[in-house]
């Protein structure tokens, strides 16, 4: 399996702070914004991965990351000219993709909860031996600013709406999601919706109609966040940084990430640390493997 990781777009809702750099650079606590992402899918597995950007951005982008080598993984580079919907990433990234199933990841969407790595691994199994598609629903208070799934009582997917003015339910649909080969073919067949994109609630309403649809509820002691507010952006940084320092743990660090899935050798995680020892982020490492 591949991977799409979306990192483009102009992060209106956050001007002034985007005016000179991409949202998904911005600091989240103690780490780039596109980190935890980048973590969400090191742990599901998936070691070739294109990050798709705007042209002024992707240079930003290849500095922090590089090919990837520094995490066992590699790194592609693409460019979207114009904004034109999340699905577009499946036509940009045809060539890329070749004939693999695919995950797409959103930039600014972190993710953090009990077993998800396990989670992650099924959703990967599945989508490769059965060509099943797979969103994740999360329950919100404010379900008209995102894709929303309809639920029947056996929690099977019935309907899909884009930031309806009246949802039908609270169970938002979030920015990651899997699917076989097939879905760069049903990109080109979509139709742009009323503000010229293509929509990623029409794939997923594709994939619905043919029963090819699975609906994965991310429940209680789970959490969701979405970095695309001034508000929602500080209220992520103060999770993270409550969360590290109540557990010790430190959330979307790919060098351990990395290590632990045997990427990458303890002693080439530890050397890397050492670059970055005057930080908490290398301090971390450093403490709890040396």
């Amino acid at each position: 399996m591949k991977a799409v990781l979306l990192a483009g777009g102009i992060g209106s809702r956050l001007y002034p702070l985007t005016l000179s750099v991409s949202k998904q650079l911005l600091p989240v606590y103690d780490k780039p914004m596109v980190y935890y992402p980048l973590s969400v899918l090191i742990m599901s597995g998936i070691r070739e991965i294109l990050i798709i950007s705007t042209r002024e951005d992707i240079g930003s982008y290849k500095r922090l990351l590089g090919d990837g080598g520094r995490y066992g993984i590699k790194l592609e580079y693409k460019v979207q000219e114009h904004p034109k919907g999340l699905a577009d990433a499946f036509i940009l990234g045809e060539d890329f993709i070749g004939e693999n199933p695919v995950c797409l990841i959103l930039g600014d969407n972190i993710f953090y909860g009990m077993d998800f790595s396990e989670k992650l691994d099924l959703v990967v199994k599945r989508t490769t031996l059965e060509n099943k598609a797979t969103i994740f629903g999360y329950t919100v208070n404010n379900p008209q600013r995102y894709g929303v799934i309809e639920l029947d009582s056996d929690g099977y997917g019935i309907s899909l709406e884009e930031k309806p003015i009246n949802p039908r339910s609270n169970e938002a649909v979030v920015g990651l999601y899997f699917y076989p080969n097939s879905v760069i073919e049903v990109a080109k067949t979509i139709t742009p919706s009323e503000r010229g994109e293509l929509e990623i609630t029409s794939v997923n309403d594709y994939y619905l109609n043919t029963g090819e649809l699975v609906v994965e509820k991310l429940g209680p002691g789970f959490t969701w966040l979405d970095t695309g507010t001034p508000e929602s952006l500080l209220e992520a940084g103060q999770f993270i940084e409550t969360i590290e320092k109540r557990q010790g743990v430190k959330v979307g660090c790919l060098e351990e990430l990395a290590f632990q899935k045997g990427y990458i050798s303890k002693n080439r995680m530890l050397d890397q640390a050492a670059e970055m020892k005057d930080t908490s982020y290398g301090e971390y490492l450093i403490r709890k493997y040396s």
